[in-house]
């Protein structure tokens, strides 16, 4: 496998739950607020899984002397490698404390896919003024995602919904049988619902 032929797996927009919405500006009160689009690092992670699981690897050197913890990410991918800075972030603790080395080396990891185009996407998305919930440090109504900026399968009245409940069983499928049986009948009843056979013989 090389890295041209799952290219187009690796840029596809990601489910419209995985992404998320955070300010860059706010009006004086704070009630609005100016939202750039991103995913995590854990998202991230999860592509390079599902399109390469054995294929890829990521490595930090922490950068010394930096105003703020710093490290250089290495991301490997089907044997091509591409490198860039990740910060962690203003903060008061030390490179060991606070969590700020670990968000230096999410931001490095997640800049080294964009140049994978895992992401990539999302900077052609213009940023949103929306209300400002600051109270929960949240936007008071999660922005919509453009057509072009969802997957083909969220295209189709409930396929969010549906893609967001199969995520969840990833971590939460249930250990009785027989509820596993009925949970994927609903899920084959609610798949079928979104793309309904055609030229089906009267």
């Amino acid at each position: 496998m090389k890295l041209s032929d799952v290219q187009r797996r690796l840029q596809a927009p990601f489910s419209a739950h995985l992404v998320g919405w955070k300010p860059t500006a706010f009006t004086k009160d704070r009630s609005r607020a100016l939202l750039l689009a991103y995913v995590d690092a854990r998202a991230v992670q999860d592509r390079l899984d599902a399109v390469c699981p054995d294929g890829w690897s990521f490595e930090i050197e922490v950068i010394a002397g930096a105003s703020m913890p710093t490290v250089k990410g290495r991301l490997t991918v089907l044997g091509v490698t591409r490198e860039d800075i990740g910060e962690g972030g203003e903060g008061t603790g030390s490179l060991n404390g606070g969590g700020t080395l670990k968000a230096a080396a999410s931001d490095a990891l997640k800049r080294c896919a964009v140049q994978f185009g895992v992401g990539r996407y999302l900077y052609d998305l213009p940023k949103t003024w929306a209300e400002w919930n600051d109270a929960k440090r949240e936007p008071a109504q999660t922005p919509e995602l453009p057509e072009w900026a969802r997957p083909d399968f969220e295209r189709s009245p409930g396929g969010a919904h549906i893609v967001q409940a199969m995520d969840q069983l990833r971590y939460e499928i249930p250990v009785d049988l027989d509820l596993q049986r009925e949970v994927y009948r609903h899920l084959k009843a609610a798949l079928q619902s979104l793309e309904p056979e055609s030229g089906r013989a009267a």
